[in-house]
């Protein structure tokens, strides 16, 4: 796990070190252990290195096959790197080093751009042929590891992460204004090429990138719904289990210590139990975020259900306090709003986690191919509709009622069922603090409403989260772990896990009112049965009502509402959100997530555009 970054001149200017090294060092939590500079003439490369596999100065980056003619730069891991070697070398490819990366250069050496249908993992990378100057690069298939880039008529630069990029601009960057509304009104963030910067944008993930005499030539490589039209699903719940297993035993390959971010949730606790389980992991460390018992967020009563089976349980107890404390830093490491204080109980638990381990495992994704929240009740109500299962519908409404004692589901199930047009107004209107102009201005050019509300199945909905909304957990995982220079891999997204799980049929998500059926029904006898048959979801998320309730807080939030800043944003009416503040103190609503999305995005806008 690292970071990586170049420039190219399309002007034929050679590249300066000093702006390369400029970008390592903006970056360099991602890499403490080592770095590396290469430049050719009007093309330049840096690395800074997290060392995971193989430790020896071996797995120094930019790496060069043994012809000198291949470089590459690499970040991510590719777990599959073993059995892909083996194969190398009896094609007679001879190896330098213990790395996955090697195994990355040699594969493209051999097999060209089909290697990336051989790896197995998490990668942004790129190979230089130094002859003849060609550049390749690639994302991986759901986007667990970042490439951002930078384009003018004279230079493209790439990065791991944006603030990299920042360094290279001439003035102050722009904000990109339909980022912000599709923050604000629909919470999502990452659903197109876009950045909340204008002059930003990031390799869609299964895209790759060639250029090559000033060219550049982006394409897909890997079609989720292409993939999974052509997969067999699973034949039992064991054979799910089987699968998740290898998964999980792949991601164990490490020469550093490996933990888990345990939730107390269903996903993460899946990890934890069959850690134990099948690979006997009694020495496993875990890492979980608690409060206060009463208050959202705290998982202790499931996360202890552990405790008899685990020596090395690690707590963190964020709070109001600490949050303030973190504020500047949280802001900085993640250098785009986040619409909720979720991830900032993971960036918590990866701080807890520095100090003794260098790789986590983590749940993410799961949600997605599960269908894990619960607003997919309300498509799969859609499907059952559409479907003419009037008495099923029925069956699993009352189901739905009965197990979660909400309307939260049936409430997602006449939303879906509206036109996307009404779907872009409704929540909108839901909001009610948006300045008409700005919200006219922006509604009819998301892809939101259509593209991720309103798949008519829920196999559909499913596809569309992998393909619009996954990627920006994925890229909170990323900013909290390598923050405090930490690796996170999530068993769940393994390819082959992920294509043959979302060919199956909906009853294998969704039965009896439940959500995960195939995940619950293959660790019977395996996972804690209090876990396994929990239905409430909760996840890494915080008391944020309570905190934005505090007075410390109210101080913060009442001083950035009053701010001339904010004021001339031109985004938000102040009135509005000052309303909506008061009922929150007062307890008429929970305002705390439309409150914390005005605090990031202003904190956003002095930190990085102002």
């Amino acid at each position: 796990m690292c970071g990586i970054c170049g420039i190219i001149n399309f002007d034929n200017k050679p590249v300066e070190e000093k702006s390369i090294k400029t970008m390592m060092q903006v970056m360099k939590h991602r890499g403490p252990d080592d770095d590396g500079v290469f430049i050719d003439g009007n093309i330049g490369f840096g690395f800074v290195r997290l060392s995971i596999l193989d430790l020896s100065p071996l797995g120094h980056q930019p790496m060069f096959d043994g012809t000198n003619r291949y470089m590459i730069i690499h970040n991510g891991e590719v777990y599959n790197f073993i059995e892909i070697r083996e194969e190398l070398k009896k094609k007679g490819y001879k190896f330098r080093s213990n790395t996955d990366t090697e195994v990355i250069l040699y594969s493209y050496i051999e097999w060209g751009e089909d290697c990336l249908n051989k790896f197995n993992g998490m990668w942004a990378f790129v190979i230089y042929n130094t002859v003849s100057k060609k550049v390749f690069g690639s994302r991986d298939r759901y986007g667990v590891k970042p490439f951002y880039y930078f384009q003018t008529d004279n230079l493209f630069a790439f990065a791991s992460e944006i603030p990299p990029l920042l360094t290279l601009l001439s003035g102050k960057p722009n904000p990109n204004n339909q980022s912000i509304f599709d923050y604000l009104v629909f919470n999502r963030t990452d659903h197109t090429n876009n950045t909340f910067f204008a002059e930003i944008k990031k390799l869609q993930h299964g895209n790759q990138i060639i250029i090559k005499n000033n060219n550049i030539k982006i394409k897909e490589w890997y079609n989720l719904r292409q993939k999974v039209s052509n997969s067999v699903g699973f034949s039992s719940a064991e054979d799910y289990r089987s699968l998740l297993s290898d998964s999980i035993k792949l991601r164990l390959r490490s020469d550093v210590p490996v933990g888990v971010c345990l939730s107390g949730g269903l996903d993460s606790s899946s990890i934890v139990s069959l850690l134990l389980k099948d690979f006997e992991k009694k020495d496993l460390n875990t890492f979980s975020a608690v409060y206060n018992d009463g208050q959202t967020g705290n998982e202790l009563e499931f996360i202890t259900e552990y405790k008899p089976l685990l020596k090395n349980m690690f707590f963190t107890k964020p709070d109001a306090i600490t949050l303030i404390d973190d504020l500047v830093s949280f802001v900085k490491a993640h250098g785009e709003p986040i619409p909720t204080t979720g991830p900032y109980a993971h960036f918590k638990v990866m701080e807890l986690a520095k100090n003794n381990v260098v790789v986590t495992l983590d749940g993410q994704g799961a949600d997605e191919e599960l269908a894990g929240y619960h607003y997919f009740f309300g498509f799969y109500f859609k499907d059952l509709l559409r479907r003419f299962q009037l008495y099923k519908l029925l069956k699993e409404i009352f189901n739905y009622t009965l197990i979660h004692r909400s309307f939260y589901g049936i409430k997602s199930f006449f939303y879906f069922l509206l036109p996307g047009k009404i779907r872009n107004r409704v929540r909108i209107n839901e909001k009610g603090y948006l300045l008409d102009e700005f919200a006219k201005k922006y509604e009819g050019k998301n892809i939101i409403a259509e593209s991720l509300y309103g798949p008519k199945s829920l196999n559909d909905s499913l596809l569309d989260h992998f393909e619009y909304k996954l990627e920006h957990l994925l890229k909170w995982e990323d900013r909290n772990s390598m923050y405090f220079s930490l690796e996170s891999r999530v068993p769940f997204l393994d390819y082959r896990l992920v294509e043959k799980t979302l060919v199956l049929s909906s009853e294998f998500k969704i039965k009896n009112g439940k959500t995960k059926h195939i995940l619950r029904e293959s660790l019977k006898g395996i996972l804690p049965e209090k876990i396994r048959l929990r239905n409430d979801k909760i996840g890494f998320e915080t008391p944020q009502d309570e905190w934005f309730r505090e007075a410390i807080w109210q101080s913060t939030i009442k001083e950035l509402l009053e701010s001339e800043s904010f004021k001339n944003r031109k985004i938000v009416n102040i009135e509005k959100v000052k309303k909506l503040y008061e009922k929150h103190l007062s307890n008429e609503v929970n305002a705390s997530n439309e409150l914390w999305k005005c605090i990031h995005l202003e904190l956003w806008f002095r930190q990085f555009i102002d």
